[in-house]
């Protein structure tokens, strides 16, 4: 990317898109965030990265709107094009599943984006979280944001946690691809397959991290039952059902010596255990007979 030296982006109301936008763009070149509308010079300045407005989209000069874009054009947002750019776009799209709500909720709205994910118009309101009011309220009211302002320390480690997420699971999916093993199992009439990742050295600092996605990349979603996993607080394994399937209880291990830890929900457990026979023996005895 050609290296800028400002981040510019429209004033009054901030949005989830230009916001995210911005973060991304500020774990790449940590420069001050300016809120306000850009002139000609500004676009025409690869040293000024305008975000979100400016009716522009050219990232030969470091300039990402949608708004020139015709209103049947899919769903396509100020973080979108950034992240197109940056080559990140197609695996954040996989591996990060509310990236296509926001593009819907930003050029589509609420109401038409309730309608799309098939819920009432009233959701989505009760999923507002105080952080995202607070972040985009306190960004809305904000004219200049330079390094050491804490909400633009605050949208840097955004960034950076967002960018580092999607490059890295890239590799964590090779890594378990390496690593998982497959065991069948049948048990009281049931069927399945239970993915163990065994434990390695160095650990990762996240185990249990990309189980869901390598194993939705893998089109195993109808096989898999259960997960077990090297537990990072112990030298033991977590063991869980994969997408709360039915089959699994874990309350039904929960007096089990070498059983620490069994959700009274059922759904996760962790145990002392580490030899492989043993963890087969508490899957076994997790199996629901009748679902």
């Amino acid at each position: 990317m050609i290296p800028f030296s400002t981040i510019l982006t429209h004033p009054g109301g901030a949005h989830k898109d230009e916001f995210l936008a911005c973060s991304v763009l500020l774990s790449l070149h940590p420069v001050p965030v300016v809120r306000r509308e850009p002139t000609s010079a500004d676009l025409a300045d690869p040293a000024v990265c305008v975000v979100d407005v400016g009716h522009e989209h050219a990232p030969e000069r470091n300039n990402f709107d949608h708004h020139q874009l015709p209103k049947d054009h899919p769903p396509t947002c100020s973080l979108s094009l950034v992240l197109q750019h940056l080559g990140l776009y197609a695996d954040a799209r996989q591996f990060c599943p509310w990236l296509e709500s926001a593009e819907w909720f930003d050029c589509r709205g609420a109401v038409t984006t309730a309608r799309w994910l098939g819920v009432a118009d009233d959701v989505l309101p009760k999923l507002n979280s105080p952080i995202d009011v607070t972040m985009l309220r306190r960004f809305a009211l904000a004219k200049h944001l330079a390094p050491g302002d804490p909400l633009w320390e605050m949208m840097r480690m955004v960034g950076e946690d967002l960018v580092s997420y999607v490059r890295n699971l890239r590799a964590r999916l090779g890594f378990i691809g390496r690593h998982a093993q497959f065991w069948p199992l049948e048990s009281a009439g049931q069927s399945g397959k239970v993915l163990f990742l065994p434990r390695t050295d160095p650990l990762p600092e996240e185990p249990s991290l990309g189980l869901d996605e390598f194993i939705e990349e893998q089109k195993l979603t109808g096989e898999i039952v259960g997960l077990i996993y090297p537990d990072r607080r112990s030298a033991g394994y977590g063991l869980g059902r994969f997408r709360d399937h039915p089959s699994l209880d874990f309350t039904r291990i929960a007096r089990e010596p070498d059983v620490h830890f069994a959700h009274a929900r059922g759904f996760v457990a962790k145990t002392s255990a580490h030899a492989p026979v043993r963890l087969q023996q508490l899957i076994a005895q997790a199996v629901v007979t009748a679902v």
